[in-house]
């Protein structure tokens, strides 16, 4: 469903003279329909910067990001940017870490705008079933997510990232402000999503969370320490 070849990807901070900062060197990684792949590795050692490549938000330095898109797969690093944002809109699902979103638009909205291929009203009630699962109480259903606690936002999100079952789903650390309830009922929707096909790849830095989902797990090393 996704492969990379021989991925590169530097920062150069133009404030600071040019100096560059390679990141990502020779990442040759895949994963398949129906799996889930964890990135592990040691803080600062390039594993968001990975998963930010996978879904376009970084510019690949050099090498290949293929995702299979509409039966072809496409090689994110040169399509172009309309190309790009058909692809996350149909293909790849992201997850990110915080809740980035237009302020004073009630979560139900948040969480419906994100579904794929059917009506408004399909996806206000999808939305509100996931919200739901989610414990989150209906009767923050109708407000804007802004005051809410930061778990709250996180499994916001999640319900964005799940409404869409997109074939493709990337997770930066979905679990990272939740208790133990909401834990286990994130890793039900990965396993989820898993049975009905979805290729998943994920940061994953509760060990737990990482060992009930990932079928594999790709090492990503700091740069310096990179073969």
């Amino acid at each position: 469903m996704l492969e990379t070849s021989n991925l590169s990807k530097n920062f150069r901070l133009h404030l600071q003279g040019g100096v560059r900062i390679d990141v990502l060197r020779g990442v040759d990684f895949h994963v398949s329909a129906g799996e889930c792949v964890a990135l592990a590795g040691p803080s600062g050692a390039g594993k968001t910067t990975l998963l930010r490549s996978l879904y376009g938000n970084y510019r690949a330095g050099g090498g290949a990001i293929r995702v299979r898109h509409d039966g072809q797969m496409i090689d994110i690093v040169t399509a172009s940017p309309r190309l790009v944002v058909e692809i996350r809109d149909r293909t790849l699902g992201y997850v990110s870490q915080f809740l980035r979103v237009v302020p004073r638009v009630s979560a139900l909205d948040i969480v419906a705008d994100a579904a794929r291929g059917v009506s408004p009203e399909t996806a206000h009630e999808k939305a509100a079933q996931l919200l739901s699962r989610l414990n989150i109480p209906t009767s923050l259903h109708a407000l804007p997510p802004a005051t809410f606690s930061g778990g709250e936002q996180q499994r916001i999100n999640l319900a964005r990232g799940f409404i869409g079952s997109h074939p493709i789903l990337l997770l930066d650390e979905p679990t990272a402000s939740l208790d133990n309830a909401n834990r286990d009922i994130v890793i039900a929707m990965i396993l989820e999503a898993k049975a009905q096909g979805i290729a998943v790849v994920g940061i994953f830095h509760d060990t737990f969370v990482r060992d009930a989902v990932a079928d594999r797990v790709f090492h990503v090393l700091p740069f310096q320490d990179a073969a």
